[in-house]
């Protein structure tokens, strides 16, 4: 469905799938925030949605859910090894060339994607790179760090998450906006952080590949608790799971040894406030909201995003800062997103 909104006019494409059917919707446009409606009631189709609630309802919730995901986090999609080992070779000064290359061996998925990657008009060598050591000497090692970080998680974050109303590539396109997003802010705010802050807002998203099923399982819980357009898909979570993605992913980050300056930022995206002064968090926050505003990969869980009060003071950024940031995002999705599809 094709909806525009009344204020800006901006228009967006929401597939069919991602509305509830039979619903009076409204939701902040990304853009704008001005309320966008829908009615969507000549499409009800809802016999037996009662009954259907009443199971959901009996699903597991709380602790009980938590332990259930934990019991099997061994089949959850890994984070890959290679990824964070590459990491930290490349963060030791006395590190060569050679070791890093020995760990790339080992892993031929994650190289080819690197080097496509790095033939992307985003790092202007469009077919020029033609090996690893070619793209560490012409790009180097920062450069390359934030190649094998993508490459390493494009596969997880390609996925079709149906709970969260995300296609295939949707994810991956929202965490590529709010990687290069928090990497600008960080450049601003605390150069140190640039590393950080590009993977940890990559990854940022990582509990909803975990919490995906389960939303699925008690998708009319989620319908009829959004139903006036006044809540958020995070609220969502909270009233019918009782715990968010971002509280599931920094549990099931210590599994997959994400180190824990990243595990404080994913924790804390959406309530940077809650951090004790976090810069990661506030980072990776503002980067997120800045990605919603373009529409990258916008799911369900996007039309209520909530900017916490404290972000644009803390960061010294100012409204005009938003747009300038936000067309740099968008390009640099572009430009990587147009060489790997």
């Amino acid at each position: 469905m094709r909806v525009e909104c009344s204020n800006c006019h901006k228009v967006f494409d929401i597939p069919d799938e991602r509305l509830p059917k039979g619903k009076q919707i409204a939701f902040p446009c990304p853009a704008c925030q001005e309320s966008i409606q829908l009615d969507l009631r000549a499409e009800s189709g809802q016999a037996g949605a009662s009954s259907s609630q009443t199971e959901q309802r009996d699903l597991p919730k709380g602790d009980a859910l938590k332990k259930k995901i934990l019991r099997t986090v061994k089949n959850l999609p890994p984070m890959p090894q290679s990824v964070l080992k590459a990491r930290e070779i490349m963060a030791n000064p006395n590190s060569d060339f050679k070791e890093l290359a020995e760990l790339l061996e080992t892993d031929q998925a994650i190289a080819a994607r690197v080097l496509k990657l790095a033939n992307s008009s985003y790092y202007g060598l469009s077919g020029k790179v033609s090996s690893i050591q070619h793209a560490s000497v012409v790009l180097g090692h920062k450069a390359l760090a934030e190649l094998i970080t993508m490459g390493g998680t494009a596969s997880i974050l390609g996925n079709t998450l149906g709970g969260y109303g995300l296609e295939a590539g949707d994810l991956w396109r929202h965490s590529l906006g709010v990687a290069f997003g928090s990497r600008i802010i960080a450049n601003r705010k605390n150069p140190e952080l640039s590393n950080d802050a590009f993977a940890s807002g990559l990854i940022h998203d990582s509990g909803k590949l975990i919490l995906d099923p389960h939303i699925l399982e008690r998708k009319e819980l989620f319908h009829e608790f959004m139903a006036n357009g006044q809540q958020s898909f995070l609220a969502a979570e909270k009233q019918i799971l009782e715990f968010d993605h971002s509280e599931i992913a920094s549990e099931v980050c210590k599994n997959w040894n994400i180190p824990q300056a990243l595990t404080i930022a994913i924790r804390y995206h959406h309530y940077p406030s809650r951090s004790q002064g976090n810069q990661l968090a506030y980072i990776v926050h503002m980067a997120d909201a800045i990605s919603m505003m373009t529409g990258l990969g916008l799911g369900v869980d996007g039309m209520h995003y909530q900017i916490d009060d404290d972000a644009m003071e803390f960061l010294d950024l100012q409204e005009e800062d938003l747009n300038v940031i936000m067309e740099e995002v968008l390009e640099s999705v572009q430009k990587i997103s147009e060489q790997m599809h």
